[in-house]
């Protein structure tokens, strides 16, 4: 009865979220992730960037799993590698980008970070033009550099671009878990790895106040704006749109990281830092234009 019901629930749902045009769909997942983003900024003061991360990782675990539920069994021990790997990657990633966030801009924190997948899409291709996107996207990045006047905190852009590192890390071992496990299932598993790896620093440093129903509220807010609900508009797009289009409208995700900060986070941005944004989602845009059907572009999915 229970499982029935569900089932009918949905399909309710993918009904819904059918009869959203693809394009819209990016656009609001790439929105609800850099939401995600700015709720999570609003906890630091509170809970400091490593219990966010926690929270925010461990509850997106919960979800995927409730959602997914992984077979634990025929399991290789390559498979298991790899969803650890990916694990690792997931609590790297979120814990430098946070780190990022609580000292820079989001949208310069978001348009650094990119420089990850931007380099795995580039080392896997062997066009000319490609590196014309390469010093696009480098010379976008620079202008946040101390030398060129930018008064951008050095440790947040040192963290961001760690940050990217992650990400392609990420983009490298979810092809491959993505391979080995059916649907969600294995990024629910390397969700877990993650939520564990993060607790030990989360608890110690955030003690009682992970307790506080506000605090709690706030990271469920952070898991579903920034795991759960973009991954299942993804999932969607990626069924109706060819991948270059999807890596497209991807590119869009550090100007739309600089809008939401400054409407939630009341971020403003100098023109230089607009024009660095602007020549990132260029040469990402670029990169996605050109490249086959069968790139990773996919693999840049919300984390």
């Amino acid at each position: 009865m229970n499982e029935t019901a569900t089932n009918k629930q949905t399909v309710k749902q993918t009904r819904v979220i059918g009869n959203i045009p693809p394009t819209l769909l990016v656009i609001l997942s790439g929105t609800s992730t850099q939401a995600g983003a700015s709720i999570a900024k609003q906890l630091f003061p509170y809970i400091g960037t490593e219990s966010a991360v926690f929270l925010r990782i461990g509850f997106a675990a919960l979800l995927l799993n409730s959602i997914w539920r992984p077979k634990w069994r025929n399991v290789g021990a390559s498979a298991w590698f790899s969803v650890v790997a990916l694990g690792i990657a997931l609590a790297a990633m979120n814990s430098t980008f946070y780190v990022a966030l609580n000292r820079i801009p989001l949208g310069v924190t978001v348009t650094i970070e990119f420089s990850g997948p931007l380099l795995v899409a580039i080392i896997g291709s062997r066009r000319w033009t490609d590196v014309i996107w390469t010093i696009m996207a480098a010379g976008g990045i620079l202008l946040f550099a101390p030398w060129t006047g930018s008064s951008l905190d050095v440790i947040g852009i040192l963290f961001a671009l760690l940050a990217g590192v992650f990400w392609a890390m990420y983009i490298i071992f979810s092809s491959r878990v993505g391979r080995a496990f059916p649907e969600g299932s294995g990024l629910a598993a390397s969700m877990a790895v993650a939520a564990i790896l993060t607790a030990p620093a989360g608890i110690y440093l955030g003690g009682a106040k992970l307790l506080n129903p506000y605090i709690l509220l706030l990271g469920v807010g952070v898991a579903l704006f920034s795991s759960a609900l973009p991954y299942t508009l993804e999932i969607e797009a990626l069924r109706r749109l060819p991948t270059q289009a999807f890596g497209i409208l991807m590119s869009l995700e550090p100007a739309i990281a600089a809008i939401v900060g400054f409407l939630l986070l009341k971020e403003t941005l100098s023109l230089k830092d607009i024009a660095a944004i602007a020549l990132v989602s260029l040469a990402s845009a670029g990169t996605s234009l050109l490249r086959s059907r069968s790139s990773l572009t996919a693999d840049t999915a919300t984390v």
